[in-house]
């Protein structure tokens, strides 16, 4: 057994693991191993000390693609330790306001939007949309939206597309709420118009049902507070009005769907008390009161946890001059809130994202005391103490509006401007 039969042993090491044969690492790796013999017995290395020496040589290979950021096939391209994030690709384009990051069925993550101050200067935000693939870290260009649009939503249908709603769009240089909708097929990789809405509307909802509609909620439109409620039907492609809200929210509220099918809102900046809820039931299409909060807030984070009850964390006071440091819990079956620990600091516009352990990361968001700067802390609650503790802190994180999305295998991927991070739980 030679040098060239360690190579060869090598080829098969990566044949089986279904990976390409990168021939400079091969090369590197052997001499690598060779450098573990002693010269005058390579030529009469046995059989087990060759495979050993293969073992030690896929090793340092497999640690320099690791380190080098090359992902191996179904091997992701950047992992931390556990509480810990890590930069992986840059985004195609800078998208650091009013963006959506959607998880595809097949694991890829769709992101859409970004609004970088375009519109203020004279310029249209992003046209474009992209695709991130956790395979190998990085992020590619997919087919274009039809309309420019931000403060829009983005929903993952049964089906596999994704259906993008309202928002607003820009007109003679002016921002105007839109009714305009359209679906991404991730197949063709490719926009198609759907709808139109019932009302035009930005700062919106939109909520997955169990049914496959999509419950579109809240927001501001042309004409101020949009008070109508609508559904999506993606058999039929159309939306129509359901019940009356008991109070329209305006924008900031939070929509999030109830182990039991029903979705419950809260907060928001309208008409109404910032710390009212309301209940809407798919099943009778109507909407009904919820209790009120223990604080009145909006641009807050809302998380359905494993047992059933709602955390609500953060957010920022009625005239968005302060932003708070307490969190709630929603129980459904009494319709009550109640208490519970309190954030590290004050963070509103921050995004909570449940870990599959039952946990929950809260990432990004701002204080309005230091405006336009992300929070570069992130903290974890859980539910079993109640309590929120710090975790990895985002390195140098690039604007107040991040977005952050659970993969398949269970990282988290945050992303703001054109940095990208991994969270590892």
């Amino acid at each position: 057994m030679n040098g060239r039969n360690v190579e060869q042993d090598l080829g098969e090491f990566f044949r089986r693991l279904d990976t390409p044969e990168p021939s400079e690492r091969l090369r590197a790796a052997v001499a690598a191993a060779r450098l573990q013999a002693p010269a005058s017995r390579m030529g009469r290395t046995t059989r087990r000390t060759a495979l050993s020496l293969v073992g030690l040589a896929a090793t340092v290979v497999l640690a320099a693609g690791l380190v080098l950021g090359i992902g191996l096939r179904g091997q992701p391209s950047a992992t931390g330790a556990p509480g810990t994030f890590v930069a992986t690709g840059s985004l195609t384009t800078d998208r650091e306001m009013s963006v959506t990051s959607t998880l595809l069925a097949d694991g890829r993550v769709l992101i859409i939007g970004g609004d970088h101050g375009q519109l203020a200067n004279g310029q249209q935000p992003p046209t474009t949309a992209e695709i991130y693939d956790p395979r190998t870290g990085t992020f590619s260009r997919t087919g274009s939206p039809i309309g420019t649009r931000w403060d829009y939503t983005a929903t993952l249908l049964p089906d596999g597309r994704v259906l993008v709603a309202g928002g607003s769009t820009e007109k003679n240089g002016l921002a105007d709420s839109s009714p305009s909708a359209e679906l991404y097929d991730p197949t063709t990789g490719q926009f198609a118009a759907t709808g139109p809405m019932v009302a035009d509307r930005s700062d919106h909802t939109a909520t997955l049902l169990p049914d496959g509609r999509v419950l579109i909620a809240g927001g501001t439109s042309a004409d101020g507070i949009a008070a109508v409620a609508e559904l999506y039907d993606p058999k039929t492609g159309s939306f129509s009005p359901t019940g009356s809200m008991t109070f329209p929210p305006g924008y900031g509220e939070t929509a999030t769907l109830l182990a039991d099918g029903r979705v419950l809102i809260a907060g928001g900046l309208g008409f109404g008390d910032p710390a009212s809820a309301q209940v809407y039931d798919p099943a009778t299409g109507t909407f009904s009161p919820a209790g009120s909060m223990t604080t009145g807030r909006s641009s807050h984070t809302a998380t359905l946890l494993q047992d059933g009850l709602v955390l609500i964390s953060g957010g920022t006071s009625n005239n968005g001059m302060a932003a708070f440091d307490s969190a709630e819990l929603y129980n459904p079956k009494t319709g009550k809130f109640s208490s519970t620990g309190w954030l590290i600091g004050p963070r509103g516009n921050a995004f909570a994202t449940l870990l599959r352990d039952g946990r929950v990361l809260i990432v990004g968001g701002d204080d309005p005391t230091t405006p336009e700067v992300s929070l570069a802390s992130a903290e974890l609650y859980d539910p079993s103490t109640g309590a929120f503790n710090l975790t990895g802190s985002i390195p140098n994180p690039p604007g107040y509006a991040l977005t952050a999305t659970l993969l398949s295998d269970g990282r988290v991927l945050v992303t703001g401007g054109r940095l990208a991070f991994l969270y590892t739980p």
